[in-house]
């Protein structure tokens, strides 16, 4: 993908052929990052925490009280066995609101923080617990890999 004055701005990845030229692409910042790691190790690194959650809003009690930086968060729904986040003790219904610092307004932000440095670091995590705001030390391992 190109913008009108020629530069590549990403890379298509997927395409709808009968829905008119639809397409879904990577931004080609993604797409260098990825490619160097794949040149320099063979593979792409990835901590995780393993957990699984939804974007929810935020009472606007709980944003005024705390006067937090995010209107919503993720909703913690389960875990997988042994994970980092139910080993450094969050449960189920906390709502994540931060990760080392930086507000967590939903999964997305979330995943981009759990990049190849965090693996293996204490990680602070701040979540909704109840009416409680509470830090939970977490430490990211490094994502398995998983063939399909």
């Amino acid at each position: 993908m190109v913008n009108s004055r020629g530069e590549v701005i990403g890379v298509n990845t997927a395409m709808i052929l009968p829905a008119q030229g639809i397409s879904f692409a990577t931004s080609i910042d993604t797409a260098k990052f990825v490619a160097s790691r794949l040149i320099r190790d063979g593979r792409v690194s990835r901590s995780y925490i393993g957990l699984a959650g939804q974007n929810v809003p935020l009472p606007r009690r709980i944003i005024s009280y705390y006067n937090l930086a995010v209107e919503s968060g993720i909703f913690v729904i389960s875990f997988e066995t042994d994970s980092p986040a139910r080993r450094g003790g969050l449960r189920e219904g906390d709502i994540i609101i931060g990760f080392d610092d930086r507000p967590i307004a939903g999964i997305d932000d979330l995943h981009k923080l759990l990049t190849e440095e965090r693996i293996g670091r204490n990680s602070s995590v701040m979540v909704i617990r109840g009416t409680e705001k509470v830090a939970i030390d977490v430490t990211p391992q490094e994502s398995e890999r998983r063939d399909n």
